[in-house]
């Protein structure tokens, strides 16, 4: 058999193993958040928005949740302000939040809007510089001593406008929404990105959350790649997470995900975003490429 004979053959094979996965998928909504130095790699971003647009094309509805704690701290930089960190959450004051609130919705969402039009979809971002969808209240971290430590404008998403959210993807629109959430009084607060879309995976039931960062999933030894776990329940994550080998920023990320899991959310995958197509290995192929959670 000819060598590109061969190759379209394969890429007809390849196509059949995703249908049924495409039928399962099918009309069901997939809460994807970005973050970590992969959105710092404008090719990775660019190729992600490519497959989140075939998602949607074969008729998934993808919903975007986004951070950008390094767009951040540039922005604070250049304002001669010093980042400051408490229990790996960012202190937010009102001069803070403005930087946080400009660079996630009127630049990174923006961005990542304008990149899925030009790619010839439809996106639309959801905030409060357009039609808010994110609800929140102010969180206060337990201190060592009892005491609550207040954080600033930092906040939780509660509630979302649901109806938005699922209008905008019935009518063919991705939506892209920044980490910012608005309190009852309309005041903004930042939200952690991990969390966020969590709560909109949770609120809204979705079949999956996937979270794409810059790791490629949770390892029991980060020095040993084969130690990369390919699934595991959530008693064995919180197993792990007691036992210091889920550490550090993956914690909040997967006791986000555990919450979202037992709020009816079927799947949780972590992936690495700077793997060409990730994203659709881990969901349209028989093997995945990262570390998926169930209960």
């Amino acid at each position: 058999m000819p060598q590109n004979l061969d190759e379209a053959v394969h890429k007809a094979n390849v196509l059949v193993e995703a249908l049924g996965w495409i039928r399962q998928f099918h009309d069901r909504h997939v809460v994807i958040k970005l973050g970590g130095s992969a959105m710092e790699e404008t090719e990775a971003v660019r190729n992600f928005l490519t497959d989140v647009i075939f998602m949607s094309s074969v008729g998934m509805r993808p919903i975007l949740v986004h951070g950008g704690g390094k767009a951040i701290n540039a922005a604070m930089s250049k304002a001669g302000i010093q980042p400051r960190f408490v229990q790996g959450r960012r202190y937010t004051d009102d001069e803070t939040l403005e930087i946080v609130a400009k660079t996630l919705c009127g630049e990174i969402c923006q961005g990542l809007v304008d990149e899925i039009t030009r790619q010839g979809a439809d996106a639309r971002g959801l905030h409060y510089q357009t039609v808010n969808c994110l609800l929140g209240q102010k969180l206060m971290l337990p201190g060592d001593n009892g005491e609550p430590i207040d954080l600033g404008r930092v906040g939780e998403v509660t509630d979302i406008d649901r109806d938005l959210l699922l209008m905008t993807c019935r009518e063919g629109e991705i939506p892209v929404l920044p980490s910012v959430a608005l309190d009852e009084a309309g005041g903004k607060l930042n939200v952690n990105a991990d969390t966020a879309a969590a709560a909109v995976a949770r609120l809204i039931q979705a079949e999956k959350l996937v979270f794409l960062s810059d790791v490629p999933g949770i390892y029991l030894d980060r020095k040993d790649p084969s130690t990369l776990q390919s699934h595991l329940t959530a008693a064995r994550c919180r197993e792990l997470i007691k036992e210091g080998v889920i550490d550090a920023g993956m914690v909040p990320k997967v006791e986000a995900a555990l919450e979202a899991l037992q709020a009816g959310v079927k799947k949780v995958h972590i992936i690495d975003a700077r793997i060409p197509h990730s994203v659709l290995l881990e969901i349209y192929s028989n093997q995945g490429i990262g570390t998926e959670i169930v209960l």
